[in-house]
């Protein structure tokens, strides 16, 4: 490679390592002269790179923008970054984007000098996602959504409610996020006055306007589209004080299972938020058992009695007779042989509370 070659390379690298380079600073890098700086500039420019000048205070050269996509130069620590982020994408949920993103990691491969493809190699290969199987969200729907909100602009969607009621949407998108593997939209919903939370799974198609959003007071988005997932988009809420210091409960909930709040100025306690779709609290209250901390009913009032229920059952215990040859000690205890109160058998519970999917997760308690 001549130097000419080599030095429009290091050039390169570092417009795209920052944002504006001044003459000067280019050519101490470099370790030449503003005059070969103008000369390299203009070399890439003949190649496609789209290099732009400004004059002035704070001026400089910059990459900008160009009509094609160009190589791009990447450290070692980079191109391991991008495999790491290809992996993951395609493993994200996303219709047509999964495909690409491996074709990409081939690519990606293919282009790699061997010391950095051992590199990558090695985190791939020891990079594993292991997702439950969610409905998938296509990869247009989600392209189309993030430039509207990226541009602040009203879009029409066709949309299929839990039920399978289809209809049309007039929306004014605030947020896409990602949530547990599912993608959502925090939106203005023009035609309920509202704020709402809706599913890309169910989104049919997204028709982009060029009338912009109205500016208006939100509320935190995070919060209110977990609450949306967790609470609102169930028939019954529960709300508990966990008397445990909130990053503690934190860890234990996941994002799809429940909200959790600080309670007011009490750092040894925070409140807990679930829903139940059909009407049975056992389930609720067996995993806020698991949280290990005392439990203190706020709603529904009935939740103590269950609570109250399971502690009995679980009182009554005993130790097996073949519980691995030894006998029990007075008053020892073992996995309870009776069934729980109402249950037709004792029922393995899963590791962490499931939400099941949201019957009308569009139709978002109303912001507070």
């Amino acid at each position: 490679m001549s130097d000419v070659t080599k030095r429009a390379l290091r050039l390169l690298a570092l417009l795209q390592s920052r944002t504006v380079w001044s003459g000067p600073e280019l050519a101490a890098e470099m370790a030449v002269t503003t005059r070969t700086v103008r000369r390299d500039v203009d070399r890439l420019r003949e190649m496609g790179y789209p290099v732009l000048t400004s004059a002035g205070h704070g001026g400089g050269y910059q990459l900008g923008a160009g009509r094609e996509l160009p190589p791009l130069l990447l450290s070692a620590q980079e191109a391991v970054a991008v495999a790491v982020g290809l992996r993951l994408t395609a493993a994200s949920g996303l219709e047509g984007l999964d495909a690409e993103a491996l074709r990409a990691l081939a690519a990606l491969d293919r282009l790699l000098p061997p010391t950095v493809r051992s590199e990558v190699s090695a985190v791939t290969d020891a990079l594993g996602v292991v997702a439950r199987p969610v409905p998938a969200a296509r990869a247009e729907v989600l392209i189309a959504l993030a430039t509207a909100v990226r541009d602040g602009l009203r879009v029409r969607i066709d949309y299929e409610k839990g039920d399978g009621e289809r209809g049309e949407r007039r929306l004014e998108p605030r947020r896409v996020l990602a949530v547990d593997g599912r993608w959502y939209l925090f939106a203005w919903d023009l035609g309920r006055e509202d704020w709402r939370t809706f599913r890309l799974d169910r989104m049919q198609a997204v028709h982009p306007s060029t009338f912009a959003i109205t500016p208006r007071a939100t509320p935190d988005i995070e919060r209110t589209v977990r609450e949306s997932i967790t609470v609102g988009a169930y028939t019954r809420a529960v709300t508990v004080r966990i008397r445990r210091p909130l990053h503690e409960v934190e860890k234990l909930v996941p994002v799809r299972a429940a909200t959790v709040t600080a309670d007011g100025a009490d750092d040894d306690a925070c409140i807990v938020r679930a829903g139940s779709g059909n009407g049975d609290l056992r389930w609720v209250a067996m995993h806020l058992i698991g949280l290990g901390a005392p439990i203190e009913v706020i709603e529904p009032p009935e939740l103590l009695t269950v609570l109250q229920d399971l502690s009995t059952w679980a009182g009554r215990a005993t130790l097996a007779p073949d519980a691995a040859g030894k006998s029990p000690a007075p008053g020892a205890t073992a996995s309870a042989t009776a069934e729980p109160p109402g249950a037709p058998g004792a029922p393995e519970a899963p590791e962490a509370p499931e939400a099941p999917e949201a019957p009308e997760a569009p139709e978002a308690p109303e912001a507070r």
